[in-house]
């Protein structure tokens, strides 16, 4: 397994909460920004996904922030599958600035949504895999 995908983000001045730092929702959309990115990286678009009948959902996510972004700070956040068996894995997610400084940690779990039973699917690896057409981003 080599590094994971990560994405650089500027952090935007509407953004930031009255303290000046960036607004804690904000954290949420860089991730689901950076596992878009990466699952786009891996041949695998939204219509794509719509398509084949399925849908990715999130079902947990623990958020750590260890260090403030301010307007104008680059953060690059990362995104790392981790897949085990049964219908859910698990997203890592680092924030960390250009000089390597650690500012936040996003853990999830996710699933695969059969969009017409509205159920997980089985096995969602197996699913990615048959939809991607680089896996490597996605640690297939």
């Amino acid at each position: 397994m080599g590094d994971p995908f990560r994405v650089r983000v500027a952090v935007r001045g509407y953004e930031l909460d009255t303290q000046g730092h960036l607004n804690q929702a904000v954290y949420l959309q860089y991730g689901e920004h950076a596992r878009w990115e990466c699952l786009r990286a891996a041949g695998i678009s939204q219509d794509r996904l719509i398509a084949s009948g399925v849908g990715p959902v999130a079902l947990e996510v623990t958020l750590k922030y260890l260090r403030e972004l301010r307007g104008g700070d680059e953060v690059d956040v990362s995104c790392e599958f981790r897949w085990g068996e049964g219908k859910t894995f698990q997203i890592v997610q680092d924030y960390t600035r250009a000089d390597g400084t650690q500012v936040a940690t996003l853990t999830g779990v996710g699933g695969l949504l059969d969009l017409s039973a509205r159920r997980l699917v089985p096995n969602p690896r197996e699913r990615f895999q048959e939809l991607a057409t680089s896996p490597g981003p996605l640690n297939l």
